[in-house]
């Protein structure tokens, strides 16, 4: 291997790292929590760059990278309640459920279908934007309903669909004794309209599209409420064993006869052009449509071909989705004012002249920061571009040709003042965003802190959402997390919205977290640049806060991924005396200091130099619980399998891919029982 491969190999190595990172975290928030992050053209063009570099570097290419496998909503996951992970059980899908490749290029388009067989038939069809279902049938009857999940396996949502009153619970028509339907659940725009009118009127948050309110409702435990808010489901797919048809057309021209709920908006196309005048019309009438779209599934119509033509690890080669370009209105910039985020990072927003974009409307838009808004030459007054990337957040995308794109005198200036506190900002050098230094003063940031405390990772302080804590911080009754300690019942019940049931159910959870481990409760402090993981690893070196506040630099920087920089925000933290008394009040109120007699008896150095990976479904303890005590044991948990992993923790349903690539490297697969063994409980 050459040195210029080798210096490339290097970069490419730091960039696949980011990508998977941040692709790893957009699948969370987008398939698990319901809450999309980035757009999916944003989305797509880093999975993209992924892509690109993987084939340039093979070697670069693991098992577990975003491009190799679907983005799981399975309700085991750490970001489901227990009883989600209760309600739902997890069933091996029949046949594997994978994602589509998808491509914003017309051009494209016309290219996979170049690539096909001669005379090859298309089916033409309307991608609608919800959650992937599989419906389960035997003997004319639905007995099970899973969601995508992680491909392999899905939740059983069965009880939840059957509130859905267009899919038939028996069907009575002659049928094959068993099949799979697939479909997509979907929540109309007047329903999801109606719902964020209630979230609003409630103050809790609000979805940011009709997928993600699905996705949202299907997981839902009271199925009363699955059924009020009025979930719709379109299908798509057959699947099984001797099946009528050798077309996908007319096998879903059947689905249609039996009962089922199939769009009309299908078409049996024969030519390119077919393809590409369906593409045009429903890119501009999909907008009188009731319910979210967004863009088209093109499939090879015989089922044979299909078969032919085989799989990727992820998609299908017989189908291609073509996403429509993100919808842009113009529309005038009224103002711009200045958002504080908890951290102190003072964000720009514009204030529009109201606007429809994807079938809601749109008034506010971020503007990210100062060099945002000057490359664009932005200013008050401006006719502007504004779309939803992916129908999710709105951002502004440049002037209007009619804006005075050709001045000389343009001198935006960015808010001198915090707008909450009036503290002059500053800007940190090398970075884009300016910060208010007032941390102990600035009302945003104080409630900040509070709101990272309570957090699920943190404190998990249930029914102190950032509503409430904006209104106990309001009324002074909170300025510090420790001030949660001293609520009382009148405190709480006295509040609109609460009540004395709401009230005991605060004071229950805050109580309960007085329990947590001083791993946790370090991560609650809100050191900057501490996050969980680091916090784990902190605290196992140093088992108390005051083993902390002596620590050297040297000692800290010794800890695994506590840089200079770390260790710098750590020691100021403990020389800052504000943050010393509010230490006292917690460690007063019984909050877990250092770490339990327990937990130091079950610590060791049994892992100590070893690098292992988990996979699979476990019984005795949960993946987060595993993670803990290999670390407790000082083992270090690692996502990958390569050379350097020393075993693979493997449970049930473990990924064929790691398993895979286990056997290849020779490395040992590790059983719960016997991983428990090792380290002796």
């Amino acid at each position: 291997m050459n040195d210029l491969f080798s210096s490339a190999s290097e970069s490419a190595r730091e960039e696949v790292s980011r990508l998977k990172a941040t692709l790893t975290r957009a699948n969370i928030d987008y398939y698990q929590n319901s809450s999309p992050t980035i757009s999916d053209q944003e989305y797509d063009r880093l999975m993209r760059r992924l892509q690109d570099i993987e084939k340039q570097y093979p070697e670069l290419l693991t098992p577990d990278s975003p491009t190799q496998r679907v983005g799981s909503d399975l309700s085991s996951t750490s970001s489901a309640s227990k009883q989600q992970r209760k309600a739902f059980q997890q069933i091996a899908h029949r046949y594997p459920m994978l994602s589509l490749g998808n491509t914003y290029s017309e051009q494209e388009i016309e290219d996979w279908l170049r690539h096909l067989p001669a005379g090859v038939e298309i089916v033409a069809e309307l991608k609608f934007d919800g959650l992937s279902i599989s419906l389960w049938y035997e003997h004319g009857r639905l007995t099970h309903a899973l969601t995508r999940g992680d491909g392999v396996r899905g939740d059983d949502v069965l009880r939840n669909i059957q509130t859905i009153g267009s899919i038939p619970q028996v069907v009575s028509a002659e049928l094959p004794d068993s099949f799979e339907l697939r479909g997509e659940v979907l929540l109309p725009w007047e329903a999801f309209e109606r719902l964020n009118k209630e979230r609003e009127d409630n103050e809790e948050p609000l979805f940011a599209n009709p997928r993600n309110a699905a996705s949202g409702t299907l997981k839902l435990l009271d199925s009363k409420e699955v059924e009020r808010r009025g979930l719709i489901c379109y299908l798509y797919y057959l699947l099984g064993e001797d099946l009528p048809f050798d077309t996908h057309y007319e096998r879903l021209e059947a689905v249609k006869q039996w009962g089922f709920p199939v769009s009309d908006a299908i078409k049996l196309c024969h030519s390119i052009n077919e393809v590409m005048d369906f593409i045009a019309y429903w890119d501009t009438e999909r907008k009188n449509l009731p319910v979210a779209t967004d863009g088209i599934v093109l499939k090879v119509n015989n089922i044979h071909q299909q078969e032919e033509l085989g799989y990727t690890a992820k998609s299908p080669r017989w189908a291609i989705a073509y996403k429509f370009p993100a919808e842009k209105q113009k529309t005038r910039l009224t103002s711009i004012s200045y958002q504080v985020g908890r951290t102190g990072v003072v964000t720009p927003v514009a204030n529009l002249e109201p606007v429809q974009l994807s079938g809601t409307q749109v008034s506010r838009a971020t503007l990210h920061n100062e060099d945002f808004i000057r490359s664009m030459r932005i200013k008050e007054g401006d006719m502007v571009w504004v779309e939803k990337g992916g129908e999710i957040i709105p951002k502004i995308t440049g002037k209007a040709a009619e804006a005075d794109d050709d001045s000389t005198d343009y001198d935006y200036r960015f808010t001198p003042v915090c707008p909450e506190c009036n503290t002059p900002l500053v800007r940190v050098e090398g970075e884009a965003a300016w910060r208010c230094p007032n941390r102990k003063g600035c009302p945003p940031q104080l409630q900040g802190k509070i709101i990272h405390f309570v957090s699920r990772k943190a404190m998990n302080i249930d029914g102190l959402g950032d509503e409430t804590i904006a209104m106990l911080f309001g009324e002074g009754l909170i300025k510090t997390p420790a001030d949660l300690y001293s609520l009382s019942h009148a405190d709480l019940a006295s509040q609109e919205r609460l009540g004395s049931k709401s009230a005991q159910n605060i004071l229950v959870s805050i109580e309960a977290s007085k329990s947590v481990p001083w791993a946790r409760v370090l991560f609650a402090l809100g050191i900057r640049m501490v996050g969980e993981t680091t916090a784990r690893k902190i605290a196992r070196r140093f088992p108390s806060v005051e083993a902390l506040q002596w620590a050297t630099r040297e000692q800290l920087t010794d800890v695994e991924d506590v840089g200079e920089q770390i260790a710098d925000n750590i020691i100021a933290f403990f020389n800052d005396t504000d943050n010393l008394q509010e230490i006292i009040k917690l460690k007063n109120a019984g909050l877990q200091m250092q770490v339990s007699e327990d937990r130091q008896a079950s610590s060791s150095d049994l892992l100590q130099g070893q690098t292992i990976v988990i996979s699979g479904v476990f019984s005795r303890h949960s993946r987060d619980e595993y993670k803990a005590l290999i670390e407790a044991n000082g083992g270090k948990n690692t996502g990958s399998i390569s050379k350097k992993t020393s075993f693979v923790l493997a449970g049930e349903n473990m990924g064929p891919e790691k398993r895979k690539k286990a056997e290849s490297l020779g490395i040992r697969l590790v059983g719960e029982d016997e991983f428990l063994g090792m380290i002796n409980e």
